[in-house]
């Protein structure tokens, strides 16, 4: 990376609004209307400080974990934005924070935007609370220049979003007690959603219902390299991906490693691999975005003169069509089995999980690729490989999201970063696109 992160913050200055008067911004159209860039940066240092390392910067990023004391602050912090931007606050039994600004007509749907502010631990600076921080000026900007929306605007803080996605779960579908009693980073859910002011016995209250809401937006950084590679400014997500996820087995004969001849052993380890090969192999065969991986491995009794008797391990498939991974999927199991004569074990492949694409709503999409082109700003469609609250909205409302580049692709690491500019060009995008689909029917 060539630009310095004092080069990225300097230049920030030459997307401010300058000496241009409020008058002139009041009557002009509003694709010459824009965000105060240098507050956003100022919002996003100063939310960094929570869960920022001892002794860290900036560069240092944050854990910011669900739930943990930093989170908590972070909240506090997050809240007072949206009091000081105007907006009504309330936190619902999930924990989800919610700030509306009421529109001309109060009988229509609010238009819902926002994204989350936890992180993963020893995480970066971006990774949500970009969405979230731009949300926020997207409402200081439409205070300063005194617009008042046609539709309410209710931006939203989504607890948990990093341990599941939780907080969007729960105004869909409510949570189980099997999740409710799940432990993410040493805090029971049910134990921290009290802790951020929730009520978990109440989630019901907090259940958006279909066709409660008149669109729900989110700006995010890509979290991959496609917009960094080609230089595009903005992205225009097609949807989030679907997911397929298998549990793998193979029994094998754990036995003396000096002793044992090469052809008489039943080596799991080595159906492994081949099962991994061969993984990597179907995914990758044919064009496309589809992505595979085997990320967990254990291996019994993992003992360095023992042959391995049994391993364990996952395959996880993504792609925006679910046929395709489903196909891929099909594929490696029935392949599998030749895997297993050949190294005389049994391979049992079990799927555990499977989460439709969420598709991004067409007309939205074409709603961001306008109000990018408002700007001057050149857009790439796209798929999202990460999973995203606006996936679970998808099953409520109309849907889009918008990316911006992220710096060599890295994301969940204090090596994350989205340039100043780009993160104020994503927050332009956003506050034209709500004004645009704030004039339209979606349904």
């Amino acid at each position: 990376m060539n630009t310095t992160r004092r080069e990225l913050l300097a230049g920030l200055g030459a997307l401010s609004l300058g000496s241009m008067s409020f008058s002139s911004l009041a009557q002009s159209p509003s694709s010459s209307l824009s965000v105060d860039s240098a507050r956003l940066q100022r919002t996003l240092e100063e939310l960094s400080v929570f869960g920022r390392p001892a002794g860290g910067t900036f560069a240092n990023g944050v854990s910011r974990f669900a739930y943990s004391d930093a989170d908590l602050e972070g909240r506090k912090y997050a809240m007072q934005l949206l009091r000081d931007a105007g907006l009504a606050l309330r936190v619902d039994a999930a924990g989800n924070i919610f700030g509306r600004r009421e529109g001309r007509d109060r009988t229509l749907n609010p238009i819902l935007f926002g994204s989350h502010i936890d992180s993963v631990p020893s995480g970066g600076n971006f990774d949500g609370q970009l969405g979230s921080m731009a949300a926020v000026e997207v409402a200081r900007t439409l205070k300063d220049r005194g617009i008042t929306t046609q539709h309410p605007l209710q931006i939203v803080f989504w607890a948990n979003e990093e341990g599941g996605t939780v907080g969007s779960k729960a105004v869909l579908d409510g949570l189980p007690s099997s999740e409710l009693n799940r432990v993410i980073n040493g805090i029971r859910i049910e134990d921290g959603i009290r802790k951020i002011g929730g009520d978990p016995t109440r989630l019901e209250e907090g259940r958006m219902m279909p066709g409660s809401i008149h669109c729900y937006l989110e700006l995010h950084i890509e979290q991959g390299g496609n917009l960094d590679k080609a230089g595009i400014p903005v992205g225009v997500v097609e949807g989030i991906v679907s997911i397929d996820e298998y549990e793998v087995e193979i029994r094998g004969f754990a036995n003396h490693a000096g002793t044992t001849p090469m052809p008489e052993r039943h080596n799991a380890l080595l159906a492994a691999a081949k099962l991994i090969e061969l993984v990597q192999e179907v995914v990758t065969r044919d064009p496309g975005r589809q992505v595979g991986n085997v990320g967990h491995l254990e291996v019994f009794p993992n003992a360095r003169n023992v042959v391995p008797g049994l391993v364990k391990h996952t395959i996880e498939l993504r792609d925006l069509s679910a046929d395709k991974i489903a196909v891929m999927g099909a594929e490696i199991q029935r392949r599998s089995q030749d895997i297993a004569r050949q190294t005389a074990t049994e391979i049992s492949i079990r799927q555990t999980e499977h989460d439709p694409p969420a598709i991004a709503t067409p007309v939205v999409q074409r709603q961001i690729e306008e109000a990018a082109a408002s700007l001057g700003l050149k857009t790439m469609r796209l798929p999202s490989g990460a999973g995203h609250d606006a996936q679970n909205m998808a099953k409520l409302s109309p849907m889009g999201m918008i990316f911006v580049p992220s710096v060599a692709g890295i994301s969940h690491s204090p090596k994350e970063l989205t340039r100043w500019p780009d993160c104020a060009n994503g927050a332009n995008v956003l506050l034209q696109t709500i004004l645009q689909v704030d004039r339209l029917s979606l349904t």
